[in-house]
């Protein structure tokens, strides 16, 4: 017996040298660490139909990975001689098919043995496997035979598969199941235990299916031309020929064109040809992608149709995003793509990469308005997974930018008229360590103008490729499911019945706060670098230089204030210390160093002054409260907690505005009053007899810290502060939004110069429009007929308060300029 398993094996290993002699794999999850299995208890493996192709290829990545071994026999008395089974027989025989799938003897083994040693245990790991991930195009009749479909394939078919797609082969390993666990409830019924665990493998191998093929594909022609035939565009080409007197064929016409236009057309030819340009084009510009919490995506993409939020950076950040998914295992969004990006070249191949093109505005165009929305509905009610940028553009600033509500609107007014597939959305953070726009972001923030997409521009930016940019970081934020938060707003949404013109009343509300939601899970799954790190603590000194010693020390205090009170269990923190960050800075060209006798000092110069400041506020957001605190003690030695809780809750909502804090209002005391402790704790603030909260000692350590910490938050305050004194300067009732917000840009402006601040967002625009608009929302001004701003005595003593942050020549300043008196 043994000399025949021993002969067995030998042909088998044969087969596998010849199979991999072709055959090339991509694995995930393939580590005993990711899959958290148990070293005490057995492991078997499962594959879902009975195939010897598959069970070489399982063995292969066994061996290759270092888990433990598929070819070692379980105890199971009459059960699979190795340590894997497959759950169904193949489908069909030599002569005929069989009307059902029959579970496998090794199965049925497998589950009389956990009846029978209800004290032992196996770890179930299920694997997948999918011969090059094709989903379905009804376009050719060979594609159609030789892709990695839903349906089960012959052996011819899979020869054929095997040949044409051996090399992209993709195997997935999963959270192993226990054995126990599944049977324990049903150990007086084999047939029954047998039903559940067969189930539980089936729903499981179903839904991975689903997550890395995607649902079928329509052919390009045929969605187009029914996206025509829809009863709302139909209605919207009879309304738009009355309207403008054209003939209705013409305006069909026009309304296929614009499906034409928009429509994405993904070719999964296309993608594995970016897979391979990618993976050299990340190679030679950046040190690597690091990618936390994928778990996320894989857990909801089984499901539910995906819709994923990216923050927007770079250009970059379309294609990396994709590239991560699909070499992950996961289906490639259908992304919404600018139609300045619809350029030759460059268009089409982003069109066949899952991109379909939006124009910036179609308001005025309703015809064009319908078009796009019944082509996002089909998105959505077909399960796809898409891809789309709340912020509208790509941040300048490295901030988050407010929200646009278009496409969450589009999504959820979708949802609403078919509910039947739940819609999920999962934040993304990209984070770089050098952004390759940088230099051009600088530019644009010193007045030049955007400069306009083109093939030339491509080319120009291809000069770049010889460059190093760092790493790059892809965190998958907290998914937040799109039923929560029409539950929270509107929790009788299911009972009204909606069409593709309904629009509820209650409908921007929940656009608001999903895109709130949205934007905050964003920034709660920030990757802090060391460039990020470093720009924080230079730009939060006067001169923009430090001694390199205490400039690690700080660093090194800051990273442990960010441990002692973690923001998100998202957030993901550099790896080394001060030292290591400093000296890849230096590396990384950003920073400059001094050498000097008595230790060297390392400084910003010249444009990396400002460049820095798009870093530091990558992760503003993080020491937003901390900083804060320490902001009330710059001209007071103590305060009371309760004097401190109160000017810090009057502050938090324009910061939790202006920087999507994650904290709600009424969470927000209890936050600020332990970041209080926390910075006790720390040194930071000490605790008077008198049972005020005190600074520490001019001179020392700590109270430098202290300083170097409210300075990360400062030029906020002061911003709201020349926005509040403009204010008060003209009194109530003289002037309009639009005045008050020109005004505060040029005072910021003027004081920015005087200041030598190298930050170009303080005397931006949109900011204080965004303050002024809140001040409104928090009804501590108002607007009459005239758009004219009303305001009571509330607002001179928040105003007065407000001032503890300002040094006296600042305050002079804004004096000097809006005649206050002192």
């Amino acid at each position: 017996m043994r000399l025949f398993q021993g002969i067995h094996s030998l042909i088998l290993a044969f087969f596998r040298k010849i199979l991999f002699l072709w055959v090339r794999t991509d694995a995930s999850g393939n580590s005993a660490e990711a899959l958290g299995l148990d070293p005490e208890k057995p492991v078997c493996y499962v594959l879902p139909t009975s195939s010897l192709s598959s069970r070489l290829v399982l063995e292969h990545e066994v061996i290759r990975s270092g888990l433990p071994g598929a070819t070692e026999a379980l105890p199971v008395k009459n059960g699979p001689a190795h340590s894997f089974f497959f759950l169904y027989e193949r489908p069909g025989g030599l002569i005929r098919r069989r009307p059902t799938p029959t579970t496998t003897p090794e199965f049925e083994a497998l589950i009389q043995y956990g009846l029978a040693h209800p004290d032992e245990d196996v770890q179930i790991v299920p694997v997948s496997l999918f011969w090059g991930r094709s989903p379905d195009k009804e376009k050719s009749l060979v594609k159609l035979l030789l892709s990695d479909t839903w349906n089960v394939a012959g052996r011819l078919q899979k020869l054929l598969i095997i040949m044409v797609h051996g090399r992209s082969t993709y195997v997935q390993f999963n959270q192993p199941l226990s054995l126990k666990l599944v049977i324990d409830e049903y150990r007086h019924s084999e047939e029954r235990a047998k039903r559940k665990l067969a189930r539980i493998l089936r729903t499981h191998f179903r839904r991975v299916r689903q997550a890395v093929l995607g649902p079928d594909l329509s052919h390009r022609r045929t969605l187009v031309s029914s996206l025509v035939r829809t009863p709302a565009v139909k209605e919207a080409i009879r309304e738009t020929a009355a309207k403008e007197g054209v003939a209705p064929e013409k305006v069909r016409a026009k309304a296929w064109k614009y499906a034409d236009e928009i429509a994405a057309n993904m070719s999964i030819v296309t993608i594995r040809f970016l897979e391979v340009v990618l993976s050299w084009l990340w190679n030679r510009i950046y040190n690597g992608i690091a990618v936390n919490n994928i778990k996320v995506v894989k857990e909801v993409a089984q499901e539910n149709a995906v819709v994923y939020v990216p923050c927007h950076r770079s250009h970059i950040d379309y294609l990396l995003l994709s590239y991560v998914l699909y070499k992950n295992g996961l289906m490639p969004p259908h992304i919404a793509a600018g139609i300045n990006l619809n350029m030759p070249v460059v268009g089409p191949i982003l069109r066949r990469g899952g991109a379909f093109f939006m124009r910036r505005s179609f308001k005025d165009n309703p015809l064009y308005a319908t078009v796009f929305n019944e082509y996002m509905h089909v998105m959505f009610s077909r399960g796809y997974s898409v891809e789309y940028f709340v912020e509208g553009g790509r941040s300048r600033t490295g901030r988050m930018l407010q929200p646009r509500p278009g496409m969450l609107a589009m999504t959820v007014r979708s949802f609403l008229r078919d509910h039947r597939k739940p819609i999920v959305f999962v934040p993304v953070y990209i984070g770089y360590e050098k952004v390759m726009e940088g230099r051009t972001y600088l530019g644009e923030l010193r007045g030049k103008k955007k400069q306009k997409e083109s093939i030339f521009t491509l080319a120009k930016t291809a000069r770049k490729l010889s460059n190093s940019f760092g790493q790059v970081a892809l965190n998958f934020g907290d998914a937040i499911p799109l039923t929560d938060v029409l539950d929270e707003v509107h929790n009788s949404w299911r009972e009204e019945a909606y069409d593709s013109e309904y629009r509820p009343a209650w409908l921007n509300s929940v656009v608001d706060q999903l895109s709130q939601r949205v934007a905050a899970n964003i920034n709660a799954a920030v990757a802090v670098n060391p460039i990020g790190m470093t720009a924080t603590v230079l730009l939060g000194t006067e001169r923009l230089a430090m001694d390199e010693k205490q400039l690690i020390r700080l660093m090194d205090q800051y990273a442990e204030l960010l441990k002692a009170f973690p923001y998100a269990d998202t957030v993901t923190l550099p790896e080394g210390s001060g030292k290591d960050w400093v000296a890849y800075c230096e590396n990384m060209g950003l920073v400059e160093r001094q050498p000097q006798k008595l230790g060297d000092i390392i400084a910003l110069e010249g444009s990396n002054a400002i460049l820095m400041t798009y870093y530091r506020n990558n992760i503003q957001h993080l020491f937003a409260l901390p900083a804060l605190v320490a902001s009330l003690f710059e001209n007071k030695d103590a305060l009371s907690r309760e004097k401190i809780l109160f000017l810090a809750g009057v502050a938090y909502p324009y910061l939790q505005a202006e920087l999507f804090l994650k904290y709600s209002a009424d969470d927000a005391e209890k936050v600020i009053d332990q970041w209080i402790d926390v910075l006790i704790d720390q040194g930071l603030l000490i605790t008077l007899e008198d049972g005020r909260i005190g600074r520490p000692a001019e001179g020392t350590e700590e109270m430098l810290r202290l300083r170097v910490l409210s300075r990360f938050i400062i030029q906020t305050l002061e911003r709201y502060h020349i926005a509040l004194g403009i204010l008060r300067k003209n009194g109530s009732g003289k002037l309009t939004a639009e005045e008050l917000e020109n005004q505060s840009t040029l005072l910021a402006e003027r004081m920015s110069i005087l200041f030598g601040l190298n930050a170009p967002e303080f005397f931006d625009k949109t900011l204080f429009r965004n303050f002024i608009a809140h001040l409104k929302k928090n009804d501590v001004i108002t607007t009459d007929d005239n758009g004219l701003i009303s305001y009571g005595d509330g607002l001179d003593e928040v105003a007065d308060d407000a001032r503890l942050v300002l040094g006296i020549e600042k305050r002079q300043a804004i004096q000097q300029v809006t005649m206050l008196d002192a």
